[in-house]
């Protein structure tokens, strides 16, 4: 009950109690607006007289101007029509009896005054036409109809108004002390009268006229009003006065009326309190006297009105502004991008020869700093850092083109260091030592091609489908379609998939249907083959595979070696065009077979080479010497004896694991040898020991070439993201469950929120149900849009590989997500959800408020973020109660601004409160009670439209700013 009883005076006082003005009536010499007059007193609008035009008419026409019949004062010092018992003469009716109900009654009154004078006398462009008088029906007299003021004023209230829009053309402007304008231009008069009293006066001009569907419409600029006081509505019921209320109305005042006798008293203040139609008046009486050559010369010279065309507001262009510049530049750029893509196809193919590049990789060192030390390190090029961790400790060797390179050693020898150091891969630690691939110069890079220990391969997609997309984007443009699929259909069959071709590559860690795991592997290697490599560095391909898989991974790499760098010449025709490729792998524990298909092994233990060199027998022959000759010098040795027939790999691993110091030493005199010996198909460009770089250079200097930019990409932007695309759709095509539970989700929710919401009322708690089940669709929003974060982790992976090999840019990565999972998985849920809670729920049925709604909800659902939402979006505390030091947060919230441009899209539709408080009826403007109860401003919404095209754009940016310095691939 005590929120019963404050809501109600929240709403009275909305009536009756703003700032107190002065009175107008006080200070003018002439009431109702009259004009002072030298002769006569004061001009008086029609119907009224009197010294100062304060006593209404009480009988006669309207022509008997300065000597008609007036009322007289009553006891309470004001005249009242009531007591006063006036009558009208036959055919005059309406308040002061100034509004015709017969043509004959106009002539009558005009002859009676004026005798036998002619009615155009005067009249501008009506002279010597038909001057008959007549009664032309236009709208004089209203009673107004409001629940909430015929609560608080029970009695009768009517309100007459005059308008004039060519004084000139009147028959008043011959009557004796009449005003029809202050300035001779068009203009409204109007007098509210309560139980016969009259309340308070209004003025208006100038005026305009338009008509549309049956609809006459006045509006009229300059309002004022003015109250008298101590009358019901001016003060004589202190508790109710309307004083300043009335005299503070000001600017633009409409009257529109219809065929049924309906108007509406329409001004900004009166709007907000009574609905976008404003004050409503019924059983209006309508009739004025005109000559029927004024009528005449009306319908030949003018034209007619129409419906008035409104201007756009500032907010409106501003939206307009921004959609069209957006539209623009995605116009702008799919041309641009058009033009770029056509000339990357219009150039020569410059060749596609590969392989033939020998690496050599000398005293290279890895470390870790201890945390905390890496911050300081990358400015510093010290290496001594106290606590680090040694990874690789000056390792050195090389392989030629067309050889098949093993790199053996027990669990933390640090063997995927080596090969990602060797591949380029972003490290975080510290490298010294140097790299190079002759026969290229100093500082130019081969493609190198890097196949990950783990499997990371698009499950929805063929073998073919993911050997076509990669070659699409990482062969020229330059290329044909028809050589890229020839290329695709070359790797295919050297892989051995031909089986297995057309088949789902499916999930590769055993949850789901699909490829075996050596297929996978091979399918791994085939996404690097075709971008045609100079240098295959493959991190343990044969982990985890079974003998068999294993042998035909190692056949397919040891083929790739000798002659897989001519696809390209293959496929033109061409004969003996293959050139070797230098072939890199760690291999965790081979068998036999596998270990002799290997041209050369390095060993690896604790950091540091123990061998470097031929494969087959040569190690073993190698640790069997050392062996010999530590125990021909009468000295135990620690190196175990090699068995004949012993798997060799094995027997390495067992030396690794042992590491006797001694062999770190003669390890290296092996490295030099190997060096020396071994022929790298080009010119040496081994750094001398001027030439090395300062000891603890940050890795990145080596994997530079690792951080692609824009001219690293083979394809263009826009051919990027229309492959992409095709990708994206396929996968939706093929995963229709993911896109069917959103949009079942989305229907049963909608359902349930438009059935605990269904067809809200028109009271306030109504309308507090209303504005809370907008609330619950933002939030519902927000939620539903968690499903985003699963589903970007779970493609994070293939992201960061394709993103290390230069498939693609993250910006076309990131348009093509948001086309292709943030419109059908989020966008379209929201819009089913919501379409189907608007219609349950009886929101506005207007249609373009429905598509208003809908726009802010999809804004919305594209800036969702769910930092400080509850508390900052008006629903759970009012705004202005939010403490100052933590109010501006509110501007960092989109769903305030979502609430506020759905609430006030709501209350726009002109939606009225219709409930009894304390018994009072109450009939009054939604927009009151929004702003009472949410702070929400009612012009807020094309601003909010902005301001969530605002946060789409800065949060955009910022999500291409962390997926470019933040998700790439980091070892």
């Amino acid at each position: 009950m005590l929120a019963r009883t404050s809501l109600l005076s929240k709403t009275l006082s909305a009536l009756v109690s703003t700032t107190l003005l002065a009175s107008h009536v006080a200070g003018q010499s002439c009431s109702n607006f009259g004009v002072a007059s030298s002769s006569s007193g004061c001009l008086c609008p029609p119907g009224f007289g009197g010294s100062n035009c304060s006593e209404p008419a009480c009988g006669g026409t309207i022509f008997d101007g300065s000597s008609r019949t007036l009322a007289s004062a009553t006891s309470g010092g004001f005249p009242n029509l009531t007591a006063s018992d006036c009558s009208c003469s036959s055919g005059w009716t309406g308040t002061g009896c100034n509004v015709c109900s017969t043509s004959s009654a106009c002539q009558t009154a005009w002859t009676t005054v004026n005798g036998n004078a002619s009615v155009s006398d005067g009249i501008a462009a009506a002279s010597g036409v038909n001057d008959t008088m007549v009664c032309n029906t236009q709208p004089t007299v209203c009673q107004v109809n409001n629940p909430t003021l015929q609560s608080l004023f029970p009695l009768q209230s009517d309100l007459n108004i005059l308008r004039t829009y060519n004084s000139s053309l009147s028959p008043l402007q011959n009557a004796s002390g009449t005003l029809l304008s202050p300035n001779g231009s068009s203009a409204a008069y109007a007098q509210l009268f309560y139980a016969g009293v009259e309340q308070f006066s209004c003025t208006a001009s100038p005026c305009t006229q338009s008509t549309s569907s049956g609809t006459d419409s006045w509006t009229c600029s300059n309002l004022q009003c003015a109250c008298f006081e101590g009358t019901a509505f001016c003060g004589g019921v202190p508790s109710l006065n309307l004083d300043g209320t009335i005299n503070a109305l000001s600017g633009t005042l409409t009257v529109s009326c219809d065929s049924s006798n309906t108007c509406h008293f329409q001004q900004e203040v009166l709007n907000n309190l009574f609905g976008s139609s404003g004050l409503a008046l019924q059983g209006c009486v309508f009739g004025e006297c005109v000559s029927q050559a004024v009528i005449d010369s009306s319908n030949t010279n003018s034209t007619s009105t129409g419906s008035s065309s409104s201007q756009l507001g500032g907010g409106v262009i501003a939206g307009l502004a921004v959609v069209g510049v957006l539209l623009g530049a995605g116009i702008i750029a799919i041309i641009w991008g058009s033009f770029l893509q056509r000339a990357a196809r219009n150039k020569p193919f410059d060749g596609g020869a590969a392989g033939g590049i020998s690496v050599r990789w000398s005293d290279v060192s890895y470390f870790i700093p201890p945390s905390g030390a890496l911050g300081r390190s990358i400015f510093s090029r010290r290496r001594e850092i106290n606590g680090e961790k040694t990874i690789l400790d000056g390792v050195s060797g090389s392989i030629g083109p067309g050889m098949l390179m093993a790199i053996l050693g027990p669990s933390g020898a640090g063997k995927t260091t080596l090969v990602e150091l060797i591949a380029g891969k972003a490290k975080s630690g510290l490298f010294s030592g140097t790299i190079t691939f002759p026969p290229l110069a100093a500082g130019k890079h081969p493609r190198v091609a890097f196949v990950p220990q783990t499997d990371v391969l698009p499950v929805f997609l063929t073998v073919r489908e993911a050997l076509v997309f990669a070659a699409s984007l990482r062969l020229p443009e330059s290329l044909s379609e028809e050589r890229k699929v020839a290329i695709v259909d070359a790797v295919i069959e050297k892989l051995g998939l031909e089986g297995v071709a057309e088949t789902r590559i499916g999930a590769t860690d055993g949850t789901g249907r699909g490829i075996s795991g050596g297929e996978a592997r091979r399918v791994s290697i085939g996404l690097e083959l075709v971008g045609c490599p100079d240098i295959l560095v493959c991190d343990e391909p044969t982990s985890g595979l079974d003998s068999v898989s294993a042998w035909r991974v190692v056949s397919v790499l040891k083929e790739v070696a000798r002659g897989g760098g001519g696809l390209f010449g293959a496929i033109d025709g061409e004969k003996n065009n293959g050139r070797g490729v230098a072939v890199i792998c760690s291999v965790h524990q081979p068998s036999s077979r596998l270990y002799h298909a290997f041209d050369s092994v390095v060993l690896l233990a604790h950091g540091r080479a123990l061998y470097s060199g031929p494969g087959g027998l040569a190690p073993a022959q190698h640790f069997k010497a050392i062996r010999d000759a530590e125990v021909a010098q009468d000295s135990a040795s620690e190196i175990p004896e090699y068995g004949e027939g012993y798997n060799v790999a094995d027997y390495l691993l067992e030396i690794a694991s042992v590491a006797p110091v001694g062999l770190f030493s003669s390890s290296r005199v092996m490295e030099s040898n190997i060096n020396e010996s071994q022929d790298l198909s080009g010119p040496s460009t081994s750094p001398t020991a001027d030439e090395k770089p300062v000891s603890g250079a940050d890795v990145e200097a080596l994997s530079s070439r690792s951080k692609p930019s824009q001219s690293d990409y083979a394809t263009t932007f826009f051919t990027q993201f229309l492959v992409l695309c095709g990708r994206e759709w396929k996968i939706i095509r093929r995963d229709k469950t993911l896109f069917l539970t959103h949009v079942i989700a989305a229907s049963i929710l909608g359902v349930f929120c438009g059935g605990l919401y269904f067809h809200t009322g028109i009271t306030i708690a109504g309308f507090q149900s209303r504005v809370g089940c907008l609330f619950f669709l933002g939030s519902l929003t927000a939620f539903s849009s968690l499903s985003a974060l699963y589903n970007v982790v779970e493609v994070r992976s293939l992201f960061v590989r394709e993103r290390s090999n230069s498939y693609y840019s993250p910006t076309a990565w990131l348009l093509s997500r948001i086309l292709f999972d943030v419109i059908p998985l989020r966008v379209l849920p929201t819009i089913i959800v919501s379409s189907i809670t608007y219609w349950m729920a009886g929101l506005s049925p207007e249609a373009s408020r429905f598509f208003k709604f809908l726009l802010i909800l999809v804004l919305y659902t594209l800036a969702m973020t769910l930092w400080y939402q509850m508390t900052y979006a008006g629903f759970f505390v009012h705004l202005t109660s939010i403490p100052p030091v933590l109010r501006w947060l509110q501007w960092l919230c989109p769903l305030k601004f979502c609430l506020e441009a759905l609430s006030v899209n709501e209350v726009g539709s002109g939606l009225m409160i219709e409930d009894t408080l304390q018994g009072v009826p109450i009939s009054i403007s939604a927009t009151v009670i929004m702003e009472l109860l949410f702070g929400f401003d009612p012009n807020a919404y094309y601003r909010d439209v902005l301001v969530l095209f605002a946060f789409i754009a800065g949060l955009g940016v910022l999500v291409i700013g962390m997926v470019w310095y933040k998700v790439r691939e980091q070892r």
